[in-house]
């Protein structure tokens, strides 16, 4: 089963261990995360479930495609991890 793990920055606000889920596309996986911890939600997607502007997310080390409906594939040995991007100046 694929896992989805999170950056330590998310942990500091909520726990979210690393996680097996049964999926095959990005958003499927972070749906299944979801479920079993709904706060989660608020800090990694915006209002019409597309991914927030300061997150990125890589399967197996290469960074998400579509933002906007999370439909890229994922295998059952993949590695999907979830990052919150630091900006300012």
């Amino acid at each position: 089963m694929p896992t989805v793990s999170f950056t330590s920055a998310l942990q500091r606000f909520l726990p979210a261990p690393p996680t097996q889920v049964r999926a095959d596309t990005v958003g499927n996986a972070l749906a299944a995360v979801f479920a079993a911890r709904p706060a989660l939600r608020g800090y990694v997607l915006d209002d019409q479930g597309a991914l927030r502007r300061h997150v990125a997310i890589y399967v197996n080390g290469t960074l998400l495609r579509d933002r906007v409906h999370l439909s890229d594939p994922i295998g059952p040995d993949d590695e999907v991890y979830v990052f919150q991007a630091l900006s300012g100046g």
